[in-house]
């Protein structure tokens, strides 16, 4: 009984695209309501963004003057999306979750449902497997030889089949023993990777000198694409030495970097597999989900929050406890606190609205560090967003 007041699809990335989400206004008798969807198939990795755009839009439709006022949202998912849409709208804050409907359209696009939607305690009920026990990757001798070349800037991290190794945080080598032996091959994203022999010995020399050169603090040149490269990984790779210079609370080790709350390569339903950015330990007991960014990300919050809730699952289960992740330390009865980083001037302009959509049970704070980070994280300002 609905007529279509407005139907148009949201900005793309460029001026000269369309987006992927649809917004319409429909019209009945007395009311007005907002509607969205994605127009495109999709799968639980785009809910966060989905979920970003839903609910700056809807902002902006429920301030017009026009008469009468918009007061209700539905959001149209498919039924693959249906579960992560449902654990993002149950954390909204109360008044938000009154007046957003989510919908279940079927695999024709013909026929809708409405779904009713989970109270929290459906977010700690579901099964989940329990970590492995944590062991401490050992550094082999051949790893300590290539360390000890820049030891300032080099890291090594445990991967499924022997050890990484990063320059300032972009992954420069892959140590495997094979036949008893530790072998090594180099190159960096995008370039083929070879043996580490005499026959490439000058190619891995003029490696570590481009890095040297290109990817640090000094740098001449700021457009070189290793200095450019994967600054996510950069900042954590500097956090990783010293997590106190974040916040002076926070236990230096043990510190897990790109902790996966659950294991498989395919991303689930929940969109479980991505890793957090970092999961840390305070000294009153309390974990912390941190998740950093050195460009503007309208997911920030959304994808913090999601961390959230997958890491409150195992804690409220006791996995985090039993599988020791932070040895022999209490972890304290309250839920996670989330720790949004980035520079101070590489924040989303809609993060402040985002963030003051999700329940403030969820205790979310923002860390704005210095913008040249790089030579060294300096916390600029530090506040709670949702309160």
């Amino acid at each position: 009984g609905a007529k279509i007041e407005r139907a148009v699809l949201s900005p793309g990335m460029r001026r000269d695209q369309p987006g992927r989400y649809a917004r319409i206004v429909l019209r009945r008798p007395h009311e007005r309501l907002a509607v969205t969807a994605t127009v495109a198939q999709s799968d639980a990795r785009n809910v966060d963004s989905l979920f970003s755009s839903a609910l700056l839009w809807f902002r902006r439709v429920r301030q017009s003057p026009k008469r009468p006022f918009i007061e209700k949202l539905l959001m149209i998912v498919e039924h693959q999306t249906l579960e992560a849409a449902r654990q993002r709208h149950v954390l909204l804050r109360d008044e938000l979750r009154r007046v957003i409907e989510l919908h279940d359209i079927d695999e024709e696009w013909q026929k809708l449902e409405p779904v009713r939607p989970i109270a929290r305690k459906h977010l700690w009920q579901k099964r989940l497997a329990r970590f492995p026990p944590v062991t401490e990757a050992e550094t082999t001798e051949r790893a300590q030889e290539i360390i000890a070349y820049a030891p300032h800037a080099i890291d090594v991290v445990a991967s499924r089949h022997g050890q990484t190794l990063r320059y300032h945080g972009l992954p420069f080598a892959r140590l495997r023993r094979v036949l008893d032996r530790d072998r090594v091959w180099f190159g960096v994203e995008g370039s083929r990777r070879r043996l580490l022999d005499e026959y490439y010995r000058e190619d891995w020399k003029k490696l570590l000198l481009d890095l040297e050169e290109h990817r640090g603090a000094p740098a001449s040149d700021r457009r070189h694409w290793l200095y450019r490269a994967a600054g996510e990984a950069w900042l954590e790779s500097i956090l990783r030495r010293d997590i106190s210079k974040l916040d002076p609370g926070l236990i230096v080790a043990p510190l897990h970097a790109q902790f996966r709350t659950s294991h498989g390569g395919a991303i689930g339903r929940g969109g479980g597999a991505r890793p957090i950015d970092l999961l840390a330990l305070r000294h009153d007991g309390r974990l912390a989900v941190i998740e950093l960014k050195v460009n503007e990300d309208r997911e920030h919050v959304f994808q913090g929050v999601d961390y959230w809730r997958r890491v409150e699952a195992h804690r409220r289960r006791g996995h985090i406890s039993s599988a020791k992740l932070f040895g022999e330390r209490e972890i304290s009865d309250e839920s996670p606190l989330v720790y949004l980083v980035a520079p101070t001037l590489r924040f989303h302009r809609s993060f402040a609205t985002l963030a003051r959509t999700i329940a403030p049970d969820v205790e979310i704070y923002r860390f704005d560090i210095n913008e040249d980070w790089r030579a060294g994280v300096r916390v600029v300002r530090r506040e709670r967003v949702n309160a």
